[in-house]
């Protein structure tokens, strides 16, 4: 199931890692420093209240679809659903009156505006796309995230060209799910119809998300709470160099944990609830190996070219910021997702997601403090260090807690010898020449390519050369072992 998840979705992913970069590439040249800012605080806020109201729906979705039996779906669709549309009834309001209140500036408020507005509706979208996940429904699910990704940033150019400023991006992510709802959503209520909303299924189903949407909210806090300090501290200029710099190097690496969690998070699950223990070890080992080997090049080659990734993908007025604290960016953006998408897997699998919980409060006390004492010290740089430290310290306290809950094997060989690889990598980079702007970056970033595959396949890192068997053996590569 992993592996027929990693094909499948993975040109959704790359539409997605496309459009990231066709983000940052346009809109800081679109939007300006103010308004870039602007934007950045207000998918914060969009981000945060979509944790606190209905992501404990989607996880439970994605969590118990698997475990219910044939007779009992019904009801679990019905509680999901109709739940939701009540959540949506008290949170327009809520919403609404909070954002009356809030003493910001106009714009601000707007971009702010746009991104609530979309929130139930990207809810509705992404726990359509949770039961295709968790059905293995791949197709379905792919192309649901394509036409977001896509729809998304195609409409939010076109409010950013009719001068919506901050608010643009925020209005594509908003109308791009609305658009797709009337293709999914009658599918997904059909199912809903013999059902009851169930208050002990509720009762369990919140059990186990509101301390995983907690937790999220804290690594949401975690991620978020140098930009507002950073706007506290400094200003919004400063907070739209340091969004462009962590949507280059933070998205990059989100894209393909995303894309490995999509398949993987659904196939951990599978393999405990129908295989056991041993399954689940043996599933989680190749998963935490894959992750390693595709995600710690990633991170090491971001860094490396950091300053002629920026002068090509940024505007001029963010560009030099930006690059400055991109390497910072991308430690903490691989060793989140490490974090995320596996060791927390931990506490998901053993439903006991309060200890998720706890997991996050130790490291975004400690970015908070953090924060606190370097932006005053080293600005911008202080807040990029802060929370690479921060997620540090979210790897060791997920896998002392998670140990204790669904113990996962921790990929000590994978790092090895993907790491010996990338110091290879980084070696024969940093000898290359500095010519600037694109030449420069095609040329780092395609040597360091070469270099760390030749290597990986030399040291057989993260069982690369067994992955490579095993795709050749696919029926549709059958012509590839055909004789001559």
């Amino acid at each position: 199931m992993f592996w027929r998840g990693v094909w499948g979705y993975l040109p959704a992913n790359i539409v997605q890692g496309v459009v990231g970069l066709l983000t940052i590439l346009i809109f800081t040249r679109l939007l300006s420093a103010e308004d870039f800012g602007r934007y950045a605080l207000a998918f914060s806020v969009m981000s945060l209240a979509h944790v606190a109201a209905f992501t404990w729906l989607e996880a439970a979705m994605a969590r118990f679809w698997a475990a219910q039996k044939p007779d009992e779906m019904s009801s679990h669709f019905a509680s999901v659903w109709r739940t939701l549309a009540i959540i949506i009834l008290a949170f327009a309001p809520i919403a609404a009156l909070a954002l009356w209140m809030w003493p910001v500036e106009a714009p601000l408020k707007l971009a702010v505006a746009a991104g609530l507005a979309g929130v139930p509706v990207r809810c509705a979208a992404k726990i359509a796309q949770e039961r295709f996940r968790a059905a293995g429904e791949v197709g379905p699910a792919a192309r649901l995230d394509i036409w977001t990704t896509a729809g998304g940033f195609a409409i939010g150019v076109a409010f950013a060209l009719a001068g919506a400023g901050g608010a643009a991006p925020l209005l594509g992510l908003a109308l791009a799910p609305l658009a797709a709802l009337p293709f999914i959503l009658p599918g997904e209520i059909k199912q809903t119809r013999d059902g009851q909303v169930e208050p002990g299924r509720l009762r369990s189903y919140a059990a186990y998300g509101f301390p995983l949407s907690a937790s999220l909210a804290l690594a949401l806090a975690l991620a978020s709470t140098d930009r507002f300090l950073l706007a506290a501290f400094l200003d919004e200029a400063t907070v739209g160099a340091y969004h462009a710099a962590y949507s280059l190097a933070n998205r990059t690496l989100d894209v393909i944990f995303i894309w490995l969690g999509a398949a993987g998070g659904p196939a951990l699950i599978m393999a405990l609830e129908r295989g056991g223990q041993g399954a689940l070890r043996a599933a989680a080992r190749e998963q935490a190996s894959v992750f390693v080997l595709i995600a710690l090049p990633a991170a090491v080659g971001l860094a490396l070219v950091a300053q002629p990734m920026a002068e090509v993908m940024i505007g001029e007025d963010l560009r030099t910021a930006a690059a400055s604290v991109t390497p910072w960016i991308a430690a903490g953006a691989f060793l989140a997702g490490m974090t995320t998408y596996y060791f927390h897997q931990a506490f998901t699998l053993g439903r006991r997601t309060g200890w998720l919980l706890a997991a996050m409060a130790i490291p975004a006390l400690a970015n908070l403090i953090l924060c606190l004492i370097l932006i005053p010290i080293m600005g911008l740089t202080g807040a990029a260090a802060a929370t690479a430290l921060s997620f540090g310290v979210a790897v060791f306290a997920s896998i002392a807690l998670g140990g204790r809950v669904q113990p996962l094997p921790f990929p000590a060989e994978a790092l090895l010898r993907c790491g010996a690889a990338a110091l290879l990598m980084a070696a024969v980079v940093s000898v290359l020449p500095d010519l600037g702007g694109l030449a420069e970056l095609i040329l780092k970033a395609g040597a360091g390519a070469a270099t760390y595959a030749v290597a990986t396949l030399m040291l057989n890192a993260a069982g690369v050369r067994d992955h490579g068997a095993r795709l050749l053996r696919h029926p549709r590569l059958s012509f590839l072992r055909a004789a001559p």
